[in-house]
């Protein structure tokens, strides 16, 4: 399973959320077509953006809690103060790839940043 943990300021659009997605795969020199999942943290869920990238990409948006995300939040690669002070963990979109992939994820690097989204690459074991 592989998943694409997304972050994103308000106003973000769909479009931008596509490109930090496209900009994460290319650098594994991955496509779209190898994501299994988009996630995020369960605060998001009303986020327009990253809705929309799901259903562009034909793709469930798992929403991960605030315990999925402490859980693994050791893991992440990246440390960002304003991920700290707005989703309580190091990088909100490596800890919801990571939560969203399962137990053994692994990330595939460090978050990908283009404007106003993260985007972060996890995959489990098959």
């Amino acid at each position: 399973m592989m998943v694409a943990g997304l972050g994103c300021r308000k106003g973000a659009s769909a479009e931008d959320v596509l490109a930090a997605i496209d900009a994460a795969l290319a650098a594994y020199a991955l496509s779209p077509a190898a994501l299994s999942a988009l996630a995020t943290a369960k605060f998001k869920q009303d986020e327009a953006a990253i809705v929309a990238a799901g259903q562009r990409l034909r793709l469930p948006v798992l929403l991960a809690d605030d315990a999925a995300l402490r859980l693994v939040s050791l893991r992440a690669l990246t440390r960002s103060e304003a991920s700290l002070a707005v989703s309580g963990t190091p990088s909100l979109s490596e800890t919801a790839a990571l939560a969203g992939a399962g137990q053994h994820a692994r990330l595939l690097g460090p978050r990908t940043v283009l404007g106003p989204v993260t985007c972060a690459i996890a995959e489990s074991d098959p």
